[in-house]
């Protein structure tokens, strides 16, 4: 298969447009919801919640009028998503679950072994869990502290959350951040559980996950990253066999990109997407709040790289080291991104605040950006049920925002 040659800017419009963030929204309410997981594998979750958590900032830029609720309810009511470990903690359909039985034997081996400290307590947990229903490790009355995985923690803890990776065990549901576990047998279907690992190899394995890694952001390339995190079996040198093996099986298709030196690879059934996008140049641009951990900021270095904007989430950074602040998150307008910004909510007053903002250095503000932008902030003023904006009138003035306090 020839090697596909195309621009930055048409990497970008490609990835946004795979991502969900072109000129059209593509998804709608829950459907869209799974559709869009099921395009890119997973979506990331993470337990801070500023703004929302990681997963909701997703999905509020992809799907009109998104709500928390709608992921919730997928999740532990209709139970046709699932959290499990993939690139992180992440949220991903639950017909997957048959692919990541090699990552459960792995938990398995490594955490249920006869001399872990968690093996005398396991028959008492499923005890109660059997009697009882779903629980958490505050409802067991196992208060034992062990050495476990990364650092010492109480036994009720370290069992259930064992059992959840080796696969006994799913989060039942959240109570905030709390996770409470019941038996997957209880709630994941029986053929599903009963299903084979569908990759009879480790290359087989491997040439299924380095394809759904390359879909979870459209285009990457064969460089260390975050997108590659977590692959049992597979690093550098098992990727770089896998890619030869995918081309060779014309799964994926090379693109160079012009004044890149790295080659970068794409699913070969998006060959038609990007020869579309190349076809017409839509006038139509969207603003959109992205998430921190957004599946298309997975590699910061592609994204600087392509789009020319460095991201770095920095709630983990000390205060003096931070560039900007505690949770920032990027503004994109059309195919570029155009600035970040700090927000917060009041809950008792039930207000979005922006705390600070940053214009990327090259932006001239347009009325037609700010009406996108406008647009954008009204629905994630929706997507927060915030009833008002408040933006310190110094930063009004230094970012000339005045448009944006009247949404």
């Amino acid at each position: 298969m020839e090697i596909l040659k195309i621009t930055k800017r048409q990497a970008c419009r490609f990835i946004l447009s795979h991502q969900g963030l072109g000129a059209v929204s593509e998804f709608q309410g829950k459907k869209g919801v799974l559709d869009f997981i099921k395009r890119v594998g997973s979506i990331q979750y993470d337990a801070l919640n500023v703004v929302g958590y990681n997963s909701d900032l997703v999905l509020q830029s992809r799907i009109p009028d998104f709500k928390p609720e709608m992921l919730q309810e997928l999740l532990y009511k209709e139970r046709t998503l699932i959290d499990q470990l993939d690139k992180e903690m992440c949220i991903y359909s639950v017909e997957d679950w048959p692919y990541f039985r090699r990552h459960r034997a792995s938990a398995l081996k490594r955490y249920g072994g006869s001399s872990e400290p968690i093996i005398p307590f396991l028959e008492e947990v499923r005890q109660a869990i059997k009697e009882r229903g779903s629980l958490s490790s505050i409802d067991l009355n196992l208060k034992e502290i062990v050495d476990w995985a990364w650092s010492p923690t109480r036994v009720s803890r370290a069992a259930l959350e064992s059992m959840y990776l080796w696969g006994e065990l799913i989060i039942h549901h959240k109570v905030n951040t709390r996770k409470v576990y019941d038996f997957s047998d209880r709630h994941i279907p029986k053929a599903l559980l009963e299903t084979e690992e569908p990759n009879d190899t480790v290359e087989a394995y491997q040439d299924w996950y380095v394809l759904r890694r390359i879909g979870a952001v459209g285009l990457l390339w064969n460089k260390a990253g975050d997108a590659w995190l977590r692959m049992p079996d597979i690093k550098s040198r098992e990727r770089n066999s896998t890619l030869n093996r995918l081309l060779k099986q014309e799964k994926i298709v090379e693109v160079q990109i012009e004044d890149v030196k790295y080659p970068f690879y794409m699913k070969s059934q998006d060959i038609s997407s990007l020869k579309e996008i190349l076809k017409v140049e839509n006038k139509n641009q969207r603003g959109f709040i992205i998430a921190p951990l957004d599946n298309m900021l997975w590699d910061r270095g592609l994204v600087k790289e392509l789009f020319d904007f460095y991201y770095r989430w920095e709630v983990y950074k000390p205060l003096s080291q931070r560039t900007y602040g505690y949770y920032v998150l990027p503004i994109l307008y059309g195919d570029k991104f155009v600035a970040r910004f700090e927000p917060g909510k009041d809950k008792d007053n039930n207000t979005l605040i922006i705390k600070n903002w940053w214009w990327e250095s090259d932006v001239v503000q347009s009325e037609r950006m700010q009406l996108a932008l406008s647009i954008c902030f009204k629905q994630f003023k929706n997507y927060l049920g915030a009833d008002n904006l408040h933006i310190h009138e110094d930063i009004v003035n230094r970012e000339e925002l005045h448009w944006l306090t009247l949404i």
